[in-house]
């Protein structure tokens, strides 16, 4: 659902590298191929945009379809301003969860403002950015593994299939790849972090929370904040997206929720006391 980008901030001239102990990386799972545990179908959707306060400052559209054997998900915003934000991402499902394309479109007034892409088959990313009549362009190659590297909506994707693994409280190093607006390629590690509740619409919804977080070397932190992706899937399985908090698309972006269900209401995620 998110028609959001995974904002994961770096240096640009800090080139990224995890060091851990033993005892950390014994408990890091260093996932090969994702199996895909629950295939995803078609599905339409009206998720909302808005602020942690709850305030919806968006309409949004969700479709997901399957098409020559390649999931499709198209994600659109309109905000009241005339702004509008558009997602599209493609994954194979079979023999493995595989992100093929992403692209994120950001627009004001009919301008592109801000746009991304990344095309994992010839592991390129480029990225656009308006700045006042100037329109500045990033191209670069980047390392990405196959079936462990993914963007936007595909880390709902990749949850969705880690469930079993992350509620049993394994984490997992998987990799990102973010701007800044120059493409960056992030290690990340993500972790299931209780069974919360919510306020969503006119319910009280019950969901898995998982967290994404950028692995920054201690030098870049002085000069970058990139917080946390959070994201919650429905609970019980079977899993499916109930909750996205994180920036807009660049670290230093207003951190922003999208709710599965729109509706007046929408309360802060609370840890629920019999988890």
């Amino acid at each position: 659902m998110r028609g959001i980008v995974l904002a994961v901030g770096l240096m640009r001239m800090v080139k990224l590298s995890l060091v851990v102990g033993a005892l950390s990386f014994a408990l890091i799972g260093r996932v090969g191929a994702i199996e895909v545990t629950e295939l995803a179908g078609a599905a339409h959707g009206y998720p909302a945009f808005r602020n942690l306060e709850g305030k919806t400052l968006a309409d949004g559209e969700f479709m997901q379809w399957v098409e020559e054997e390649r999931l499709h998900i198209k994600i659109i915003y309109r905000f009241g301003d005339g702004g509008r934000i558009e997602e599209n991402a493609v994954l194979r499902q079979a023999p493995e969860l595989q992100q093929q394309e992403w692209s994120w479109r950001q627009e004001r007034d009919g301008k592109m403002m801000r746009e991304y892409a990344v095309n994992f088959a010839t592991k390129t990313a480029t990225a656009k950015k308006r700045d006042k009549d100037e329109m500045k362009r990033w191209e670069e190659k980047l390392e990405m593994e196959p079936g462990r590297t993914f963007a936007g909506f595909g880390f709902t994707l990749a949850l969705e299939n880690l469930r079993k693994r992350l509620c049993a409280g394994e984490r997992i190093e998987l990799k990102a790849v973010g701007f800044i607006p120059k493409p960056q390629l992030v290690t990340v590690q993500v972790s299931h972090a209780g069974v919360d509740r919510m306020r969503m619409g006119e319910r009280v919804i019950k969901g898995d929370h998982f967290v994404i977080h950028a692995e920054i070397p201690a030098v870049a932190k002085l000069f970058i904040k990139a917080p946390d992706t959070q994201i919650w899937l429905t609970d019980p399985p079977p899993a499916g997206f109930l909750r996205w908090e994180g920036a807009v698309a660049e670290p230093g972006d207003e951190v922003v929720r999208v709710d599965l269900l729109s509706g007046a209401e929408s309360g802060a995620a609370v840890r629920m006391k019999n988890d």
